[in-house]
């Protein structure tokens, strides 16, 4: 599929290049334990088709991404702790800001390794110094990408197989009859 005025990786292609990150994972983690924290709302479909792909026993967390400022003031508060090997999983690296916060947090609980894995890396709007370990597909493009678990302006879009971008940042009517 081709969007309008945008780049776009087919169903194929993201398949093929997530069992390929999925290979990679599992080489280096040799079977040992992986716990997978997985971003919601965005990253459940890229990560559950890469954790699909890991050959390794893998026990999975759930976070929402919840952006408020908090005040210290002295109440004690629930800790999340790893001591093992943690892969946070997430669709798309942009800023930066909320996945470096995660990572450092879920770093303080002292786990073995840590590392990040996106589906897309956009380089171009980046606000602190943070690469992923693992990337399917690195981009400049600033516009919004649709599909995959990656929802329009709108919120539709999120069940396309196909992961496109789009000047508007949503699939159009094409015309174009689906395939069956």
């Amino acid at each position: 599929m081709s969007s309008r005025n945008g780049a776009s990786y087919s169903a194929a292609r993201i398949a093929n290049r997530v069992a390929a990150l999925g290979k990679e994972v599992s080489r280096e983690y040799k079977g040992r334990r992986l716990d997978v924290v997985v971003t919601l709302d965005r990253g459940f479909v890229f990560a559950a088709d890469l954790m699909r792909q890991i050959d390794a026993p893998v026990v999975c967390h759930f976070v929402r991404e919840d952006v408020r400022d908090v005040e210290h003031s002295g109440r004690a508060r629930r800790e999340v702790f790893f001591g093992r090997d943690v892969l946070v999983v997430d669709a798309v690296l942009e800023s930066g800001v909320t996945q470096e916060f995660l990572l450092r947090r879920l770093g303080e609980s002292g786990p073995r390794s840590i590392r990040l894995a996106v589906l897309l890396d956009k380089t171009a709007r980046r606000r602190v110094a943070l690469e992923p370990d693992y990337f399917g597909f690195r981009t400049a493009s600033n516009q919004v990408w649709v599909g995959y678990g990656l929802a329009a302006p709108n919120g539709t879009g999120r069940n396309l197989r196909q992961l496109s971008s789009a000047a508007q940042g949503a699939p159009g009517k094409s015309g174009k009859k689906r395939k069956k």
